[in-house]
């Protein structure tokens, strides 16, 4: 890490600072504190903020858990976030998506509607593969990959992916720049 974290458990300055903490600690239980709580808790407002908007993305949208862990996974390999790579590979698995699919997610070469690998995916597990690997790498996506988007996803669900794409490229973006967990360089586990 690129700056010391906060102790564990974090100081509070006053009764609003420790509502936000609480808060955090309240959204990772059972789990303790992450490192990336206890970097973004530098900032207790920008702490507070990161908590609502991802734990909304997280917990709160429609999109089946293969779906949004998937297109997280791809966002984690494209801008090389180890550490986050590390959290959700895991939970793709968990939420469906078979664990030698992932050696597919882990290609360094972007991701396309006439791939041979589709095959290993669902189609909405691959639009969504797709559409992250667009959004992350060139932010303007294709039309025809959208119309593809389109015809598989709700408006609603099409919203909750590209919110849940756009947050989680913030996300890797903050963890490669500050090197939280220390996995910079590592590169993607052997078993995820």
């Amino acid at each position: 890490m690129r700056i010391p974290y906060v102790p564990n458990p974090p100081p509070a300055a006053n009764e609003e600072e420790a509502g936000v903490i609480a808060r955090v600690q309240a959204r990772r239980a059972p789990r303790p504190l992450q490192p990336l709580d206890l970097a973004l808790l530098h900032s207790v407002p920008v702490a507070d903020g990161w908590n609502s908007f991802i734990g909304a993305i997280r917990t709160r949208t429609t999109l089946g858990d293969d779906v949004r862990e998937l297109a997280i996974s791809r966002i984690a390999i494209v801008n090389r976030a180890w550490y986050e790579w590390g959290h959700h590979a895991p939970l793709a698995v968990k939420g469906g998506v078979p664990e030698p699919a992932l050696e597919v997610v882990k290609r360094s070469e972007p991701l396309g509607f006439g791939d041979a690998d589709a095959a290993q995916f669902g189609e909405k597990q691959w639009a969504a593969l797709v559409y992250a690997d667009e959004m992350t790498r060139n932010v303007e996506v294709k039309d025809d990959t959208f119309a593809k988007l389109k015809a598989l996803f709700t408006d609603k669900e099409v919203v909750e992916l590209t919110a849940t794409i756009a947050a989680y490229n913030c996300v890797s973006r903050f963890l490669v720049a500050l090197n939280v967990g220390e996995a910079n360089g590592t590169g993607p586990s052997a078993g995820h």
